[in-house]
């Protein structure tokens, strides 16, 4: 998708989620619904979803795809590097990645990043994969960020 029309599209969907989430303060809800909404108005994100971060492991929480890992092994793969640096994390493919855990096949890049707290704590990663290689710029990247610093946010 041209960048333009990313941001666009990107802008459209920041303001559907702030009229929608402040319906609950609940995480998982807003995680849920977060999915949701980007898995199918972006049409090259092949699965979306969180993975919570609890008792020093990742496990599987809301997302919108194909059957997803329910844990991912401890320090492996794109997911455990956006917790390590606590930042996003984009790779263009996904094969060429150390590490990298195939929880399904046709996934061919990849952006995950670090959902905080209000505290500031790691809580999950936001983990979004596409089949198309080299998916995923600064736009989404920049916008993602954002949306995730919803989940927790006071409105």
């Amino acid at each position: 998708m041209e960048e333009r029309k990313k941001e666009g599209r990107f802008k459209r969907i920041q303001a559907q989620l702030e009229a929608l989430l402040p319906k609950t303060e609940d995480p998982m809800a807003r995680m849920a619904t977060i999915c949701a909404v980007l898995h199918h108005k972006m049409d090259y994100f092949f699965w979306t979803g969180f993975y919570l971060y609890k008792q020093d492991k990742l496990v599987v929480g809301p997302y919108q795809g194909p059957v997803a890992c329910q844990e991912l092994e401890k320090d492996k793969g794109v997911c455990w590097a956006a917790y390590h640096e606590a930042a996003p994390v984009v790779v263009p493919d996904v094969h060429a990645f150390p590490g990298h855990i195939a929880c399904d096949s046709r996934s061919r890049s990849e952006i995950t990043l670090p959902v905080f707290d209000q505290n500031g704590e790691i809580v999950a990663i936001f983990d979004v994969d596409s089949d198309r290689m080299d998916s995923f710029s600064e736009v989404d990247e920049r916008a993602l960020v954002s949306i995730a610093e919803l989940i927790h946010r006071t409105f």
